[in-house]
């Protein structure tokens, strides 16, 4: 039994193995053959953030593989005082075939794991957003055909989706950069732990723009505030205003490059209305392969005996 706390609990072999899962799930969907490779697995989601995208993916994905899945809040499963951790975890586990928790704690991950007694699958913490990562760098190798040398350029907050893709990146052997103000890069522990895993990897944080931009591939950027940083709202949006992804920002890249945001996308902060709907976006792209990532995670998981 194995759980997806963060990327590190994968190898590079995992991650192409769940790529070509995803892969084949979705061209056989798209070719009308609905394999239903998870028929009367339950998957249960327990989710302390509002969600769209995770909760939906991964809804349609056990349902469209023949299982199902049942939907708690956190307050509703009891997680935050009505009963201990421990006892959730080995209750939930006992009924399920795999969890699924998005929480504000990295810790409340790692301790759920401890407990339970099928698979957890963290689809986001403040610190990590494996989930996200994984979709990412799937949907790249859709678009470009392969992962080679592309070029990924993340601007905004150091964030869960930020280190999520500089460990996958770093894993890959991917060049990935990012591009933020001075105070808000990829915390110092996530960055060690990478360079410790991946010595080699072409990691780079810078505040200029235009060295970041330079033969950029893709361009990523990301809400400024994520949920529960709302009362520094004001100060990031002053921070991160000369960083906003506009058409005149998006020209300092190469002329192929794409343009990806995770979503929820606050439209005329981070990013402009000009670049989400353009030529250069693949952001809906993204959005759908949530559900075939996590087809493909969820039938590796699964099916492999893992």
């Amino acid at each position: 039994m194995r759980h997806i706390t963060t990327l590190f609990d994968l190898t590079p072999a995992d991650v192409m193995d769940i790529f070509e899962t995803a892969e084949q799930l979705k061209e056989k969907h798209a070719a009308g053959d609905f394999v239903r490779s998870l028929e009367n697995r339950v998957l249960t989601l327990i989710f302390d953030k509002p969600s769209l995208r995770t909760r939906l993916s991964f809804e349609a994905a056990i349902g469209q593989l023949g299982g199902s899945a049942s939907f708690f809040t956190a307050k509703d499963a009891g997680l935050y005082g009505r009963e201990s951790l421990p006892d959730v975890a080995r209750v939930v586990s006992g009924y399920s075939d795999a969890i699924v928790l998005r929480t504000f704690s990295h810790k409340t991950v790692e301790d759920f794991c401890q407990w339970s007694t099928c698979p957890v699958i963290n689809g986001l913490s403040d610190d990590f957003h494996p989930c996200q990562a994984l979709t990412d760098l799937f949907t790249i190798r859709e678009v470009f055909g392969a992962l080679t040398d592309e070029k990924l350029v993340f601007i905004g907050d150091g964030n869960n989706v930020a280190a999520s893709l500089a460990i996958l990146c770093g894993m890959l052997e991917l060049p990935f950069t990012l591009c933020c103000p001075a105070g808000y890069e990829i915390p110092d522990a996530t960055v060690a732990s990478l360079l410790d895993r991946y010595p080699e990897s072409k990691l780079t944080q810078t505040n200029d723009l235009d060295a970041a931009l330079a033969d950029a591939d893709i361009i990523y950027t990301d809400v400024w505030a994520s949920m529960g940083q709302e009362d520094e709202a004001d100060e990031r949006k002053a921070a991160f205003a000369p960083y906003q992804v506009n058409a005149q920002l998006l020209a300092k890249a190469k002329p192929s490059c794409r343009f990806m945001h995770d979503l929820p996308a606050r439209r005329g902060l981070e990013v402009t209305d000009e670049v989400m709907d353009g030529p250069h976006s693949i952001v809906f792209q993204q959005a759908e392969n949530r559900m075939h990532l996590a087809k493909g995670l969820l039938a590796w998981l699964l099916k492999g005996e893992h």
